[in-house]
């Protein structure tokens, strides 16, 4: 069998949540409660601060490295103050507990027990026990707004103003007479497009807009065919003879 090995039934395996500051109280109250029970409580570190605040002196208390290195060291119930860095040496203190085994767990601590549940394979129960309870932190409500409330003349002159303001004269209209609406959509006469000559460079100009300029001629009628420059590949396709008929 596997030194990780645990024996304890998930009934018996519990999580305690409890702050920090109430630990050794919580322990004192475990203890007394299974006083004839073969106790061994576990912790991370500094295990003397630990025993020197307990009312039962003869309680054993003793860090991960005391109590895995004591291979043939067994207990009936393992309590763990605290738990710790790895999951796997949760296991390794766990698994020398015969008859129960109990974690205090404090709120900061709740992100380390799913690491080891993963390794269980389930959940561990949780058990609340009365006057160990997370504190509450209470959220500081913000003041609220006081509108100060009107009087009977004061919300008569505000409807009155209100009414006042939607009531008012409205804006004159603009009359349109039909002639404007005629003389608006009324084409209007293009004025002749008449060729002014050339520019220093030699393009043609016109009277009209810059739109209507063409530079392809000078508004005398072209006499030859201006050949493009650039031309395409030329494919020369002989002519095949007709076959004789036999």
């Amino acid at each position: 069998m596997p030194s990780n090995t645990i024996t304890i039934k998930p009934n018996n395996h519990r999580v305690h949540p409890c702050p920090n500051n109430k630990k050794i109280e919580l322990l004192n109250q475990l203890v007394t409660k299974h006083s004839t029970a073969d106790i061994v409580i576990v912790c991370s570190k500094n295990p003397t601060a630990i025993k020197d605040k307990m009312e039962n002196k003869n309680i054993v208390v003793m860090d991960d490295m005391k109590f895995l290195g004591s291979k043939e060291l067994k207990c009936e119930i393992l309590i763990s103050y605290d738990l710790p860095e790895k999951a796997i040496v949760y296991l390794s203190r766990v698994s020398k507990a015969t008859q129960s085994a109990f974690i205090l767990l404090d709120e900061s601590e709740q992100k380390k027990v799913y690491p080891i549940e993963m390794l269980l394979g389930r959940a561990i129960k949780q058990e609340i026990l009365p006057g160990f309870e997370y504190e509450e932190i209470k959220k500081e409500e913000s003041p609220r707004q006081t509108t100060k409330k009107l009087s009977k003349d004061e919300i008569k002159a505000v409807a009155k103003k209100r009414y006042e303001a939607k009531t008012g004269e409205p804006k004159p209209k603009k009359e349109f007479q039909k002639s404007d609406k005629n003389e608006k959509w009324a084409k209007k006469k293009k004025a002749e497009n008449k060729f002014l000559g050339k520019d220093e460079n030699g393009k043609a100009i016109f009277s009209g807009k810059t739109g209507d300029r063409n530079h392809r001629y000078d508004g005398t009628p072209r006499d030859k065919y201006e050949m493009p420059k650039k031309v395409g590949r030329k494919i020369n396709i002989k002519a095949r003879k007709p076959k004789e008929e036999s």
